[in-house]
């Protein structure tokens, strides 16, 4: 059920109402019984609940087990590169390794 928001048209009350859709609205204000008009708010978010609403979320278990074969084929392990002055360090200590 929604929440409505009202607004007096004679004081300056405010107020918010827990109505059914199908109910009428509210003619008078709890407050001062003068005239009252809904106003149009922002609403909320829709949720949606269950399977089939979006095709990338709620995949197959086929799907999802197909699609880890292929990354796995198209992952390469990472090859180690090694630069000119990691090299010179682990020379070094290798070299401090054999002095002592």
């Amino acid at each position: 059920m929604p929440t409505y928001e009202y607004e007096c048209c004679n004081c300056p009350n405010r107020f918010e109402v827990f109505q059914k859709m199908t109910e009428e609205h509210l003619k008078h204000c709890p407050k001062c019984k003068g005239k009252v008009r809904r106003l149009v708010g922002t609403g909320s978010g829709v949720i949606y609940k269950g399977s089939g609403f979006y095709t990338t979320e709620y995949r197959s278990e086929s799907y999802k087990k197909r699609e880890k074969e292929d990354q796995g084929t198209t992952k390469t392990a990472p090859t180690e590169k090694k630069t000119a002055e990691t090299k010179t360090t682990e020379v070094k200590a290798e070299v401090k390794a054999k002095e002592k």
